[in-house]
């Protein structure tokens, strides 16, 4: 993007049916003035024809007919808007049951979705499955707008009662920030300026949060995938491949492989309707010349020689069926995957889930929109990233033969070869569905990707060595201290505030006579870990170097605390492996990136976005929460007090702290 250029944000409406999503969208349409003096009058007398005594703005997108006569939205409907902020492009999703396929439709491409929930009427079961819609989807933000204020008197009890049953509903699902705001959309409240008839909310608006949401972090702009779509041949001089630059960025003279056949060469042109480009970019539609002749097809796919994705024919996947009729066993789909298709079936279906509960439960089959976990076996391989890594190359449809019906839509999480060594599978609280994108599975940013088939990482260990038991053991200075040792690992952004809450939290530590020690990630990088980087590798080493040493703290006795990003969850599986299983307590100190943004205390932030730093958590660089945490505070919502009492109680409930 060009220095003033604005940025493009495209987000959806969600939730359930008459929740008023259309009536929302018109509503920023109106007062952004992004429509036409025609259109208003249209809309103003179609609104006299029914009778209603305020102009119904959803007539802006309810542009069927069958959806005014019945006021619901029954296909996606896309509109374009823009303020002096930022550029919008916005899909307007049906609510009914009916209709979750076109839901899926206008949300798979979405940076930010709006939940919608009629305050009179509470989270409904259809708010509650797109919101496990969104989760799987990975969509990064989330604002959950309590409409129809108005009809309840903008009672400030009526808001904070859904907003705690949400939130409740949420902690299961995989969204990160998540923003409630109270509005009326009929009336305008909360949805450009803020509104006087709601004092006590002392949030933004709704417009406000849209403007200022972050997105840059959320896109692959490292793997090049390349899939093929058509081979351009206009003369003997030229023959070029098309298609989409899916992710990642490729340049002339880069050194290409070309898959399924391993083919190299190198990337000779880039050429476009408009000239030769120097850089091609993720989203631009382009044909690549190489510097040699070699047989590539539609279905094939060019990527880096050092960034393979992976290839199998197994796959492991959650699923939302959108079929009628329901699945089976014995029907043969086609896999439409990129631009390559291939036969496939279910193979096993290993849960589907409770909407409701977000339990899992044993199945034969799925229903209409039903969502579930399933083994997916394909003719030939294909070429994909693990959809939390990559949205493009981790998704696909299947396709009924007969038909030509698009039956379900899927997000693969591995390859189904790996379920039997999925330890996150079983291990779930209760039973609830955590961690849908599988942020327990480690996915190496090496040559292949290849996520690991255990959650612990060994580590190469010198030879001719003995380990020497300790002199003293830790029982015995335990019981000299008065208290056990134990591990408290913070995790989370950069500004989160981690080291803030563990700083606080070791000082009463140690004013009520704990033996305590704080480990800093930045102070561990100024010396032991000094030569590391932060490439993947170089991340796996400084938290096992960091691991290794809180070990040594813990078996002298000490109440050790961690503060480390730690980005990855099977960095944090190989630390918590060092330490009894009551021991160690994993704390998710929970941030919203846009916060983190804000507060930027070390200005990391600003050289991230402005490419000054590469490899930086959630700019450039993935981070995967926690899936079962000890327990999660969030720093954007909780006083610094509130949390250190939450942890000191779960430290005392749990006797590993002298009280």
């Amino acid at each position: 993007m060009l220095y003033g250029e604005k940025s493009l944000l495209r987000f959806s409406t969600t939730g359930s049916v008459d929740d008023g999503k259309s009536t929302l969208i018109g509503r920023l349409l109106y007062e952004t003035k992004s429509i036409y003096e025609d259109q208003y009058a249209g809309v103003e007398r179609a609104s006299l024809r029914k009778g209603l005594k305020d102009v119904e703005l959803a007539y802006l997108l309810d542009g069927l007919a069958a959806e005014r006569e019945q006021g619901i939205t029954i296909d996606v409907a896309y509109r374009y808007f823009e303020t002096p902020k930022r550029k919008f492009i916005i899909a307007d999703t049906p609510g009914h049951v009916q209709y979750t396929r076109n839901m899926i439709t206008g949300v798979s491409r979405s940076d930010c979705a709006i939940i919608l929930i009629d305050a009179r009427n509470g989270v409904q079961i259809q708010s509650k499955r797109h919101g496990l819609i969104l989760s799987l989807l990975q969509i990064p933000h989330l604002m959950v707008a309590v409409n129809k204020m108005d009809l309840v008197d903008y009672s400030e009890t009526s808001f904070a009662n859904i907003v705690a049953e949400f939130e409740n509903f949420s902690q299961k699902l995989d969204i990160q920030d998540i923003t409630y705001i109270p509005v009326s959309a009929l009336k305008g409240d909360n949805i450009v300026e803020k509104s006087r008839k709601m004092p006590w909310y002392d949030g933004s608006s709704l417009l406000h949060c849209l403007e200022s949401a972050h997105v840059t972090g959320n896109r692959n702009l490292v793997d090049f995938r390349f899939p093929v779509q058509y081979v351009i041949r206009p003369h003997q001089d030229f023959r070029g491949f098309a298609g989409k630059v899916i992710s990642g960025t490729i340049a002339p003279g880069e050194e290409i492989v070309v898959l399924p056949s391993r083919d190299r060469a190198r990337i000779e042109t880039i050429a476009t309707f408009d000239g030769e480009l120097s850089e091609a970019f993720a989203q631009q539609s382009v044909a690549l010349e190489l510097d040699r002749e070699i047989d590539v097809s539609r279905g094939d796919m060019i990527v880096r020689k050092k960034n393979i994705p992976q290839a199998d024919t197994h796959l492991d996947a959650t699923i939302c069926w959108m079929d009628e009729e329901a699945s089976s066993k014995a029907t043969s789909f086609i896999l439409k995957h990129t631009t390559r298709n291939v036969r496939a079936y279910i193979r096993k279906i290993i849960y589907k889930i409770d909407v409701n509960t977000l339990h899992r439960e044993q199945a034969d089959s799925f229903l209409l929109n039903e969502i579930g976990r399933v083994e997916i076996d394909t003719a030939s391989p294909i070429f994909f990233d693990p959809y939390r890594l990559n949205h493009a190359t981790g998704s696909f449809i299947l396709i009924d033969p007969l038909t030509n019906k698009t039956v379900a839509a899927g997000m693969i999480r591995n390859t189904s070869r790996e379920i039997n060594n999925d330890t996150d599978d079983s291990s779930s609280t209760n039973g609830l569905v955590t961690g849908f994108n599988e942020p327990g599975k480690a996915v190496e940013s090496s040559d292949s990707r290849k996520a690991s088939k255990v959650p612990v990482t060994p580590v190469l260990k010198s030879s001719n060595l003995i380990w020497s038991d300790l002199n003293i053991p830790r029982e015995a200075r335990e019981k000299r201290n008065s208290h056990p040792a134990a591990v408290l690992w913070f995790t989370g952004y950069s500004g989160a505030g981690k080291s803030t809450i563990a700083k606080l939290l070791e000082k009463k530590l140690f004013d009520s006579g704990h033996q305590t020690m704080l480990l800093d990630g930045d102070n561990l990088r100024h010396g032991l870990c000094r030569d590391l980087g932060f490439s993947e590798q170089d991340r796996n080493e400084n938290i096992r170097r960091a691991g290794e040493v809180a070990r040594l703290f813990f078996e002298a006795g000490h109440v050790v605390l961690c503060s480390f990003i730690s980005p990855f969850v099977k960095d944090r599986k190989l630390v918590r492996s060092l330490f009894p299983e009551t021991s160690f307590f994993e704390i998710h100190v929970k941030c919203s990136l846009e916060t983190c943004i804000k507060r930027d205390p070390n200005g990391l932030y600003k050289k991230a976005l402005t490419g000054q730093i590469s490899e930086f958590t959630g700019v450039s660089s993935p981070y995967e929460p926690p899936p079962n945490p000890e327990i999660v505070v969030k720093t954007d919502v909780q006083s610094p007090e509130q949390i250190i009492e939450a942890l000191w109680s779960l430290l005392s409930s749990s006797k590993s702290i002298r009280t």
